[in-house]
């Protein structure tokens, strides 16, 4: 379901190295992803951005998808899932953890915090792109996403 007017969906990705972030960003760009892509450095920034804090953020959209890394400065993505987890008006955003670690302890771990999927980024561009395309297919034409109830 591409749609070539405007972008159908708001995702924020919360990612600290610019690399990955580019690459996320081509990702989505090459994959021709209905979707804004909100792009903030940490957990704090993440939460800014959720809560529409200060002048940046004050008409930020309400995202229907955050793609979550979890290794960043100052609050990490364990950390920013615990907050939004518990916070009744942030809690139904899903999350896709997406992240270098491959470590049984991280999986679980971010699962029990409230994370819907836990993707591994590949190390290799086409591949990169081959799974940004498969998120796409699943989080925005399979999935049902909740509305957005807007605080």
């Amino acid at each position: 379901m591409k749609n070539n007017l405007q972008p159908l969906f708001d995702v924020l990705l919360v990612e600290d190295e610019p690399a990955d972030a580019h690459l996320i960003k081509m990702s989505f760009k090459e994959n021709q992803v209905p979707c804004k892509l909100h792009h903030v450095y940490d957990g704090i920034e993440a939460m800014a951005f959720l809560q529409r804090q200060g002048d940046v953020y004050a008409d930020a959209p309400r995202p229907d998808l955050i793609l979550l890394d979890l290794n960043m400065p100052r609050m990490n993505g364990r950390e920013f899932l615990a907050k939004i987890k518990t916070e009744s008006t942030l809690t139904n955003i899903p999350v896709i953890v997406l992240t270098t670690s491959d470590i049984e302890r991280d999986v679980a771990s971010t699962y029990s915090l409230g994370a819907n999927s836990y993707i591994t980024k590949p190390m290799d561009v086409e591949q990169f792109i081959e799974v940004v395309r498969q998120i796409e297919g699943y989080w925005f034409n399979v999935v049902r996403l909740p509305a957005k109830v807007e605080k």
